[in-house]
């Protein structure tokens, strides 16, 4: 084992605490949904299987997500969205090598 396979922590990758995604996300910090933290981490949305960009919220329990539509703002400045029903599977992505 090498210095690069252990973390700050001194603990190896498959010692790392798996940290898991919440039953519901917002991107919108008003909502009480929304955690800057965890969103600082790549997440990645599939939708009925076919990964998606565009997700302004999911919840996996009620099978949603929020989509936001093209570039069309309410009155309030926010991004238009439409809801979806359907499975929801929420995951981190890889991180790519530099």
């Amino acid at each position: 084992m090498s210095a690069e396979d252990l973390d700050d922590t001194g603990a190896t990758p498959a010692q790392q605490p798996m940290v898991t995604l919440p039953d519901r996300l917002s991107t919108n910090p008003k909502s009480p949904y929304f955690n800057p933290e965890l969103l600082e981490q790549d997440i990645g949305i599939r939708f009925k299987g076919v990964e998606k960009t565009n997700v302004e919220e999911y919840c996996i329990s009620e099978g949603w997500v929020r989509l936001s539509v093209g570039t069309a703002k309410d009155r309030a400045g926010n991004p238009m969205t439409v809801k979806l029903q359907g499975s929801v599977e929420p995951y981190f992505r890889a991180k790519q090598p530099d």
